[in-house]
């Protein structure tokens, strides 16, 4: 028989292993913006590794002219746990860690604990940098 122990070791590892193993960046980020998980994924996506992101705001991705509606925006889920976008997908600008514009498909969610009290935010991120592109051009198309 497994002890709880056990067992609630063996969940962490398949949850870690699971999160390591996502297609799209996760970024999870403490109440104060501060980077707290970042799995290979984003590491692909925006050139950081883990050691690079883990413990750095989350300015690291945000192009500077982003950054007070990001933060206004984070501070407001932080405050009230909820989310203005709520589920939909967010496409925006970011950055990468050599200097690359991305164009990223984000979706958020607001982290709780079970008493309800917010303890981060995490966000799931996948690159839409050439779609983006695609649909500029044939916009650019229709126009002329």
């Amino acid at each position: 028989m497994t002890s709880w122990s056990e067992t609630t070791l063996a969940d962490a590892a398949l949850l870690r292993c699971a999160l390591e193993g996502l297609p799209d960046a996760l970024v999870i980020a403490d109440t104060t913006g501060v980077i707290r998980l970042w799995n290979a994924a984003a590491e692909r996506l925006f050139g950081y590794t883990r050691a690079d992101a883990e413990g750095q705001s989350l300015n690291l991705m945000i192009p500077e002219r982003f950054r007070p509606a990001h933060d206004a925006g984070f501070a407001r889920a932080v405050e009230t746990g909820t989310l203005r976008t709520g589920t939909r997908v967010l496409r925006t600008r970011s950055n990468h860690k050599d200097g690359r514009k991305l164009y990223v498909d984000f979706t958020f969610a607001v982290l709780k604990a079970p008493d309800g009290r917010v303890v981060g935010v995490q966000a799931l991120a996948r690159d839409a940098t050439e779609a983006h592109l695609r649909q500029q051009a044939s916009n650019q198309e229709k126009q002329a």
